[in-house]
């Protein structure tokens, strides 16, 4: 039995307009699916910090921080983040994410993010760690409208399997830890996703992360799924997302 996870990650609307690409997400929600049950959602720890600090509510479709919700089928907060397969474009929406034509829901939601213009939430699958250590994240930049005019040019010119840099920004004025995303000749283009920075902080020998673009999306490609990265790490001792905020109010 294989189980496959996705986390449901919010973003404090207050922090608009704050001139940093690494706005506050919270990972608030956990969905769990199996080849022998339910779809399965639980809230997770970081929604009572979310609503703690900044006032998250209970979505109507789940009501309870406590509950436990289970369905044969997909959720509609997580299937109205996928186009139907009836569009005549969807085998064009499948190439952006690089996904195969027999990509189910869940593989969907992993690549695409979830994210619509009508709220600020975010899809983002849980990262796995290999028995010797490795892992293989990918993941749309983010924050690129907050950086510098050369920056965006060169954006513009990305090629796919192009090498990248990443690097840890203890400076930032929004969180505390921020993971940036480079070039090979020093423009900071984006940010990778507030949740998964530390996690990637853990990582064993920081230099040795492998990043790559997947590929350009061009427009008319919405800004959150321009350009697709893909990171390649090492942990030793480190569990990815164990820590407090992504750990389930009910087990």
């Amino acid at each position: 039995m294989v189980t496959k996870t996705l986390y449901l990650a919010w973003q404090d609307v207050r922090s608009e307009e704050r001139s940093s690409g690494s706005r506050l997400w919270f990972p608030v929600g956990r969905l769990d699916v199996d080849d022998e049950g339910p779809f399965r959602f639980r809230y997770t720890r970081g929604a009572e910090e979310a609503q703690e600090k900044f006032g998250f509510l209970p979505l109507i479709e789940f009501p309870e921080l406590s509950g436990d919700y289970r369905s044969p089928e997909l959720f509609p907060l997580f299937q109205n983040r996928i186009i139907t397969p009836k569009r005549p474009d969807f085998a064009d929406y499948l190439r952006a994410l690089d996904l195969e034509e027999e990509a189910d829901p869940i593989e969907i939601l992993s690549a695409n993010g979830g994210r619509r213009a009508t709220d600020t939430f975010e899809v983002f699958p849980k990262m796995v760690k290999g028995e010797d250590g490795s892992f293989i994240c990918r993941f749309f930049l983010h924050g690129s409208r907050y950086v510098s005019q050369s920056a965006q040019e060169r954006l513009t010119c990305l090629q796919p399997d192009e090498p990248l840099y990443v690097a840890l920004e203890l400076t930032n004025p929004v969180d505390m830890m921020a993971v940036q995303i480079q070039t090979t000749d020093y423009h900071m283009i984006g940010w990778a996703p507030r949740y998964l920075a530390p996690d990637l902080a853990a990582v064993t020998v920081p230099d040795s992360i492998e990043t790559r673009v997947v590929q350009v999306n061009p427009m008319p490609a919405p800004s959150s799924q321009r350009v697709l990265i893909e990171l390649h790490g090492t942990w030793n001792t480190h569990e990815p997302m164990s820590g407090p905020d992504f750990q389930p109010l009910v087990w």
